[in-house]
C-alpha cells in the first residue's frame, strides 16, 4: 500500500488517511485521531517539530536498540474499528506489536517501512476507481482537488484545541 494522502471527512471533520494499492486502483479510506494526522502529515511534508513527537520518539528508541520497523500490515476490521501489526526485527527475530493503524503509519514513515493491507481488509473496505462506469475525466477532476487540498493543508488544520467538542 502506498499512502496516496490525508484529508479530512467533509460531515464529521473527523482527518482521514487514504492508502492506495501499490497495483491497483483500489483506496482504503481510514479514519483516525487529529494528532496521528498530524504526525503522519509532518513527515508527508518533511517537516520537524522542534522536539520528537512521540512517534519521532518512538522511532529514535528502535534505532537505539537497534530493532527495525519491517513492515505494518493492516490486519482486519472489526466493529468499523482497523486493527494494524508493526513487525519489529531485533537480533535476527521478528516481532508482532499489536498497533492501532494510525500509529503504525506514522512509524512506517519514519522508519520508511513497506505498509501492507491484508486481502480481507481490501475486499471488504477498499474503494475501486476503475471500470467503464468511470468517468476518467471526473475522476481526473476529483484527483487534482485532492491532490490541490493536500498541498495546502498544514499539520496545524488537524490541531484540536482543549474543551473543544466534536
Amino acid at each position: 500500500m502506498l499512502i496516496y494522502g490525508v484529508s479530512f471527512d467533509l460531515v464529521g471533520k473527523q482527518p482521514i488517511v487514504l492508502l492506495k494499492t501499490a497495483d491497483g486502483n483500489k483506496f482504503l479510506p481510514i479514519w483516525i485521531g487529529h494528532p496521528e494526522a498530524a504526525a503522519i502529515l509532518m513527515k508527508l511534508q518533511s517537516q520537524a517539530p522542534p522536539r520528537p513527537m512521540t512517534h519521532d520518539l518512538l522511532s529514535d528508541m528502535l534505532e537505539q536498540l537497534e530493532a527495525q520497523i519491517v513492515r505494518i500490515t493492516v490486519t482486519e476490521l472489526r466493529e468499523n474499528t482497523f486493527y494494524a501489526q508493526i513487525t519489529v526485527q531485533q537480533d535476527g527475530r521478528e516481532i508482532e506489536v499489536d498497533a492501532r493503524p494510525s500509529d503504525a503509519i506514522a512509524l512506517a514513515i519514519r522508519a520508511e517501512a513497506p505498509i501492507f493491507a491484508a486481502d480481507g481488509v481490501i475486499e471488504e473496505s477498499a474503494i475501486e476507481f476503475e471500470g467503464e462506469d468511470v468517468d476518467q475525466d471526473q475522476l481526473d477532476a476529483e484527483v487534482a482537488k485532492f491532490r490541490h487540498f493536500l498541498d495546502e493543508v498544514t499539520p496545524e488544520d488537524f490541531a484540536v484545541e482543549n474543551g473543544e467538542d466534536d
